[in-house]
């Protein structure tokens, strides 16, 4: 398998891919809620982003890629989200130009969060004649428009395992099925649904993310079957990177890294509260 080599250029493409995802997730909120207030700025080189209070995809995203951050950039980040009487929170590559951090330093910002950027190469002989064939049963099948409750549902009740969907996830989850650039997958086990995923695709980037598997379905080798089936996808559309997020030594982490994915940086997430 070809080396991933990092270098700013390629932490650019993958980080402004992923905004991308969140900034569409935002724009379709708006649109199907406008009372929930989301909106998105642009700021030093990436987005500010509002989906609620508390909501995981308020955050910044993709600041500093693009060169210095300067001191009246860094005070509309903070307007836009002390407007809406929301903490700061800034997920930043460690590629992301020193003033970025050195901004951090003088306003008091805290680390509140680490999390790896997953990557690797997409091949298509391997994908073809090397990743393992499903298990006997399991199906893959891309979620029609008709099929996105279901498959909000699934995902989402994947990640709650045997307790009750928040509200939240719910919502946060059928936002980014809804998203233009998104296409989601459902997982059957001999005819029931088991779990579902997606794929996100921009500048050659084919994002993996919102993956999950029921749990009276788990280590039946769903996910790899999912994964297979994205990975297939994105070859067919020219992708010729594949990469997501894990939290460092988690499950999805060494799930991941089974599958050829390697850990490229750790993202951090700085963050100040107001008051």
């Amino acid at each position: 398998m070809e080396t991933l080599l990092l270098d700013l250029e390629l932490a650019r493409r993958i980080e402004l891919a992923e905004a991308r995802s969140a900034v569409e997730a935002a724009v379709m909120l708006a649109k199907l809620r406008p009372e929930s207030g989301a909106a998105v700025e642009a700021i030093a080189g990436g987005s500010a982003v509002y989906c609620g209070a508390n909501s995981p995809l308020t955050q910044a995203v993709g600041l500093g890629l693009n060169g210095g951050v300067s001191e009246e950039e860094f005070d509309r980040l903070e307007a836009f989200y002390k407007n809406k009487q929301e903490p700061v929170r800034v997920e930043t590559c460690p590629l992301a130009d020193a003033s970025l951090v050195e901004q951090f330093g003088k306003r008091g910002y805290r680390v509140t969060e680490f999390s790896n950027l997953m990557a690797r190469p997409i091949s298509q002989k391997e994908l073809a004649h090397e990743w393992p064939k499903p298990a006997p049963g399991i199906t893959i099948e891309k979620a029609g428009r008709g099929q996105i409750d279901l498959w909000t549902l699934t995902v989402a009740q994947g990640f709650s395992g045997n307790t009750p969907v928040p509200q939240e996830l719910f919502e946060v989850m059928k936002m980014f099925a809804q998203t233009p650039s998104a296409e989601c997958y459902l997982a059957r086990v001999d005819g029931k649904v088991a779990g579902g995923g997606t794929l996100a695709v921009r500048d050659r980037v084919a994002g993996l993310f919102g993956a999950s598997t029921l749990p009276e379905f788990r280590k039946r080798g769903v996910q790899t079957a999912l994964l297979h089936a994205r990975l297939v996808r994105a070859a067919e559309a020219g992708c010729d990177l594949a990469a997501c997020i894990a939290l460092p030594g988690s499950s999805s982490q060494r799930n991941m890294s089974r599958r050829g994915f390697l850990t490229l940086y750790t993202r951090v997430k700085f963050e100040r509260a107001w008051g």
